[in-house]
């Protein structure tokens, strides 16, 4: 298993390869135009890549002999918890997870749907979080994070090796930032295989571009309609240590070209996809404008694949298809 929390190796990787194969959906890419492809990674159990990083983590502890009786446990109402109590219950592992009591009752149902003990504190997610971390020191429960553990975010790069499979002379690769675990994988991954990086976030919502440009982890604001998943306040050493070493493009895109991906994926190609998982096709989009830091043109006969990370959203705010 990794041991250095602030750096991630191609090796590790390749690890959680071996510990996924034939346990999580190959990746199915989806040519829009000449020289793009879109990664249906939302097509992954639970709705969204984060299977990938939680079942890798369980089962490392596992093979390592380290998972404590107690289980795992986390605080999550999104997509990491999600994927935190499936990999738990493939895996006959407890798995408790913690949430603000003022978390919406269709998610709390889905994590019991997975067979979690689903824990309801406080009004706010820190409240949960503290929580969590209570019930960890107490109990032995091995702690997971949404993001910020070499596992998890090894576990993700294995998305880029699928995807280098199948464009193996592949150019760049569009991806989402949140708090930076996708990133991570991906970005690690991609410099062993020459492929460039674009780290794409909502303008409002900043943490790995502010890392950047600061050279450290900095608190921001987040204010974004992709916040529900795309919201960490802070980016991870490991995400910029990743950054440091491979061709990393940092762009942001304005909500507005977000909201307006996921209507057009839903429009032109009936893909229904959460706020985050149109974030990296905005890139895209912005990149029409005349901007370095908005969007991100590819140049002529550049091979881009776009990864469509998540799709735990409410389809009915889609509308109908444009005629």
């Amino acid at each position: 298993m990794p041991t250095n929390t602030h750096h991630l190796t191609y090796e590790d990787i390749e690890a959680a390869g071996d510990r996924l194969t034939g346990h999580v959906r190959p990746v199915t890419l989806a040519p829009t135009e000449p020289d793009v492809w879109l990664a249906l990674e939302f097509l992954q159990h639970t709705g969204s890549f984060k299977a990938r990083g939680a079942l890798n983590f369980l089962q490392a502890h596992l093979d390592a002999g380290t998972l404590p009786d107690a289980g795992v446990t986390i605080a999550s109402g999104g997509n990491a918890g999600l994927a935190c109590a499936w990999a738990a219950r493939r895996q006959g592992v407890r798995a408790t997870v913690f949430l603000p009591v003022t978390a919406p009752a269709v998610k709390v149902a889905r994590l019991r749907g997975y067979g979690a003990d689903v824990r309801l504190v406080g009004d706010e997610y820190a409240e949960a979080a503290a929580a969590c971390e209570e019930f960890a020191a107490t109990t032995g429960a091995l702690a997971s994070h949404a993001y910020d553990h070499p596992l998890i975010a090894a576990g993700a790069g294995t998305l880029l090796e699928e995807i280098h499979r199948q464009v193996p002379d592949l150019d760049t690769v569009v991806v989402a930032v949140g708090g930076g675990g996708l990133f991570t994988g991906v970005a690690t991954a991609a410099r062993q295989h020459g492929i460039r990086t674009v780290a794409v976030e909502p303008e409002h919502s900043r943490a790995f571009n502010a890392a950047l440009a600061a050279g450290h982890p900095v608190d921001v604001p987040v204010d974004s309609v992709a916040a529900d998943a795309l919201g960490a306040r802070r980016a991870t050493p490991l995400a910029l240590h990743a950054a440091g070493r491979g061709d990393v493009h940092s762009v942001l895109v304005p909500d507005t070209d977000i909201t307006r991906a996921r209507q057009e994926l839903w429009d032109a190609h009936r893909l229904a996809v959460e706020h985050a998982g149109a974030t990296a096709p905005a890139a895209l989009l912005a990149g029409e404008a005349d901007s370095t830091a908005y969007g991100y043109r590819p140049g002529e006969g550049e091979k881009v694949c776009v990864v469509l990370c998540g799709a735990n959203t409410d389809p009915t705010t889609l509308g109908a298809p444009a005629s």
